[in-house]
């Protein structure tokens, strides 16, 4: 499972539409289709009914909020990621000499 097809499922879920859910992903109709397909396989079986309209499947219902989830907690690691290289280059250089100087944990 890739982030991108995660991306894509929530997407699709908000929007109802492989078209309009593509456009927002910055993606062509063709790759998120195949991205979507992807993770139906490798989840074990469809997440949307396609007709008549676009609508989630049991499968599509249980996975959402782990997806959901998933996808929050990317977002939130990014974040945090960022704070942390947003940081004053002293502060990263002691951060760095502290890290160097700790011993490694055994396994």
């Amino acid at each position: 499972m890739q982030m991108h097809q995660i991306r894509y499922f929530l997407a699709l879920c908000e929007e109802r539409n492989f078209t309009r859910a593509a456009r927002r992903c910055g993606v062509s109709q063709p790759s998120l289709t195949n991205a979507i397909i992807g993770l139906e396989r490798e989840l074990g079986g469809a997440l949307f009914q396609r007709k008549p309209t676009i609508a989630l499947t049991v499968l599509g219902h249980a996975v959402h909020p782990y997806l959901q989830r998933i996808a929050e907690n990317a977002d939130h690691a990014r974040g945090a990621a960022q704070a942390l290289t947003d940081v004053r280059p002293a502060t990263s250089a002691s951060l760095n000499q502290d890290a160097r100087s700790a011993p490694c944990p055994s396994t």
